[in-house]
């Protein structure tokens, strides 16, 4: 209890093992911060961070969402750092998508 305040986080413990007791508050994390753009495959969105502690330091302060509309099944998300490339690990059985947005989409997306 005394770690997951130290971390500014709520505690609430519940009878039910699969409700996790610590967990942090709606005002920690990113909002969105400009427009959404929608793009060829999907959309994007700005993110800063909200003014909280931090659980592992070096924040960044800026993000960008983008998202793939790959299949009507399948929704690609992917957080970046749009002021610095980093090394992405690569994987073997995913590659590039270069394709349109999917159309009769199965999901919804709601940033």
């Amino acid at each position: 209890q005394s770690l997951c305040w130290r971390r500014g986080c709520c505690w609430s413990p519940l009878g039910d093992p699969n409700v996790p007791w610590c967990y942090f508050s709606s005002d920690h994390g990113y909002r969105v911060d400009g427009p959404l753009v929608t793009t060829q495959q999907g959309l994007q969105a700005p993110l800063a961070r909200l003014p909280s502690p931090s659980l592992f330091g070096h924040d960044i302060d800026h993000l960008l969402l983008t998202t793939q509309h790959q299949t009507p099944n399948r929704l690609r998300f992917k957080i970046t750092d749009p002021n610095n490339q980093r090394y992405e690990v690569p994987h073997e059985h995913v590659g590039s998508f270069t394709g349109p947005a999917a159309s009769n989409l199965k999901y919804e997306v709601e940033v």
